[in-house]
This record gives structure tokens, sequence and C-alpha cells, in this order.
């Protein structure tokens, strides 16, 4: 058995039966999905987010090995994650305990606790609230976020890391009064929910490509642009993304990213994105 916390939880969880206190805890469930739960609750005054993996039963494990599925048994790779981001300066939840007993997935059972991210607010959210703003100010929060994104999302590529469910829904960032947002401040996009991610010596391409159309297909319905698409490129790619663009092999991968965006669109809502005429044209 495995218990890591940190020195406020210590003070405020029983030395004796720690793994099982935690488990125990009860609070604000925001997730519940077979042997995974995700709830809100306070502990010594602050609040935390607990993420408590149960066993997975041997006949669920083996069905996911047939369709190919890894399941994911332990809150280990999500630990792994946010200490893989912060050392790469990505902004991100602060993990603030963690434990694993059992040594098979069906006796396996573990838990993460983070910190929960406090006067936050969802990327999506945010970008709903600034279409009130006047253009001038929207462009500049706009230009903001694609280039934070972009950053964040070369960070994890170029090192090894790709999310599964990269969506504005899984970033935050501090609330504040967004009117009064000048050119050079920073929105500070924190990206939370890493459970799935995974890591490996370099991503594969198909695992890009679906890190990035999740990106495209949550922006569809957010007023994105061609020129936001160019301006997330130059940041991602880097020098050379001009020649990088105009790539045969490149154009290729780009119609993949936005084809695929298009099929999860459709298959969420019945219904074809209004996509700008930039991306039509791929």
């Amino acid at each position: 058995m495995r218990i890591e916390l940190a020195d406020h939880l210590a003070a405020h969880l029983p030395r004796q039966g720690t793994f099982d206190a935690v488990l125990s805890l009860t609070g604000r469930v925001f997730r519940e999905h077979k042997n995974r739960r995700t709830f809100r609750c306070e502990i010594g005054g602050r609040a935390y987010f607990v993420k408590v993996h149960d066993r997975t039963p041997p006949a669920e494990f083996v069905r996911n090995l047939l369709h190919v599925r890894w399941p994911i048994t332990s809150a280990a790779p999500e630990r792994d994650a946010i200490e893989r981001l912060v050392r790469l300066g990505a902004p991100t939840v602060r993990c603030a305990g963690f434990g694993e007993r059992g040594g098979t997935p069906w006796t396996r059972q573990s838990f993460i606790i983070t910190e929960a991210l406090e006067g936050f607010i969802h990327l999506d959210e945010a970008v709903r609230s600034w279409q009130s703003l006047p253009h001038q100010r929207q462009s500049r929060l706009k230009h903001a976020a694609v280039a934070e994104l972009a950053a964040i999302a070369r960070a994890m590529h170029e090192n090894g890391l790709n999310h599964r469910d990269f969506y504005l829904c899984h970033f935050m960032l501090p609330q504040r009064d967004f009117s009064t947002f000048e050119r050079g401040d920073e929105l500070r996009l924190h990206v939370i929910d890493l459970h799935r991610v995974q890591i490996r010596p370099r991503v594969p391409i198909r695992w890009i490509a679906k890190d990035l159309s999740g990106l495209l297909f949550s922006s569809l319905d957010l007023g994105v642009t061609s020129l936001d698409g160019l301006r997330f490129l130059r940041t991602y790619w880097g020098r050379g993304w001009r020649e990088r663009l105009r790539q045969r092999g490149t154009r290729g991968f780009l119609r993949h990213v936005i084809r695929r965006a298009v099929r999860t669109y459709r298959g969420d809502f019945g219904r074809s994105p209004a996509l700008p005429a930039g991306l039509a044209s791929f």
C-alpha cells in the first residue's frame, strides 16, 4: 500500500486507516462511472476534489481488452500527468494526495486528491460571457486564449503527453472582470480532467489529431474563425509554421482534424456545424 499526503491533509486525516478514511469521504458528486467516482469535499476548511478508483471486475477488464481499450484502473496516471505538466510549466491542478493498494486491476483501489480551483471558471463558459463585450475586447481575449491553448498543446505533444478529452470545458481560468482585459494580460489557463492522459516518449500522430479535433469541435459554436486557426498553428508549430502549412502532408493532416471535429459534432448534435469558410475549404 502507498499513501502520499500534503501536510494539510496529513494533519486532518487519521493516521491509522488513512486509506479507508479517504474512501469513506463524501461530498458533492460531479461524476460517477462504473468503478470511478469524483466528488468535491472540504477537509480542514479547504476545498478538494477526490477521485476514487475502485476495483475493476475481471469481466470488465477482459471486455475492454477485447475491444482494444486499455481500462483505467488506477489514479496513478493522473498523478503522473500532473507531475509532468508541473515540470513543463503548464498550469494545472495541484495534487494534494495519492494512494494505491492491491496488485491486480481486480483488487486495486486508488485515489487522488487535488486542490479545488476556487474562483475559477471553465473556458467555454468564459468565452460565452465574452460575447457581450465590445468587439475589440473580445478579440484581445480570444487571441490570448488561442495563444495559451496552443502553448499548452505544444508543450504536451512535444513531451509525450496527449489528453484524449482535449475540450474547452477541460480548461479553467481565474474569474475576473474581463471587460478590463488588456493586450499583454494573461488568462492563465489551467488544463484539468487528466485521468485519461497518456504518456509516451512520442505521441502518435493519431492521438495528436484527436486532441486537436477536440479543441476545434468544442469551439465550433463559439465563434471560431479560420484566422483563429492560423493563430493557433503559429504558436503550436512555432518558427517555420508558414512553410509547414504549405506542405502537402500537413494539409492532409489538418483536413483529417477538421473532418473528425465535424463528425463528432454531427454525432453529438445531429446536424452539421457552420464551418468558417477557411476551414470548410480543406
